[in-house]
């Protein structure tokens, strides 16, 4: 029998990251405790830049923007936010949208299958995912479960099971 696998991978839908944007727009736009405070929200080029006068107005624009991505079904694990610092006469946040699985967090994955997941199943690293593979399909849903405990800064996704 062949072996059974599937793939550890970290990407975002970038139509949902989008529609999640522009709905933090849209509200920043309508809220009246966000009037005439310049507060506003964009996306370029997998960074999202929040401006406001104030530190707290940017960090309630911040608040606003991850109640979206939570509602879109995204995970906050993929937006990598900087502190609040001030340019001119405004305040800004930077958040970096984090894609892939970087080579320390898929090492430290490949420990945690090989030290406590079922034996019999392989891990191997391919570029930016993991290739997991077993002879059993019951040993590699252990295995996803085990991957869904972990406690790692990135947005797991498991595709390609087969």
């Amino acid at each position: 029998m062949a072996d059974s696998s599937f793939d550890v991978v970290s990407k975002l839908d970038s139509m949902e990251v989008e529609n999640a944007v522009n709905q933090a727009r849209k509200e920043v736009e309508q809220r009246y405790d966000f009037k005439g405070v310049g507060a506003e929200v964009t996306l370029k080029d997998q960074v999202i830049l929040i401006r406001a006068n104030t530190e707290e107005r940017a960090l309630a624009v911040l608040d606003v923007l991850q109640s979206k991505f939570i509602k879109r079904g995204l995970s906050l694990k993929a937006l990598d936010s900087g502190e609040p610092f001030a340019s001119g006469k405004e305040y800004r946040i930077e958040s970096k949208l984090k894609e892939g699985i970087d080579q320390a967090t898929a090492k430290t994955l490949n420990k945690l299958i090989r030290d406590e997941g079922p034996k019999g199943v392989k891990s191997q690293i391919q570029g930016d995912e993991l290739r997991v593979s077993s002879k059993s399909r019951d040993d590699l849903q252990a295995t996803i479960a085990l991957l869904k405990d972990a406690d790692v800064d990135t947005a797991l996704q498991f595709v390609n099971f087969r």
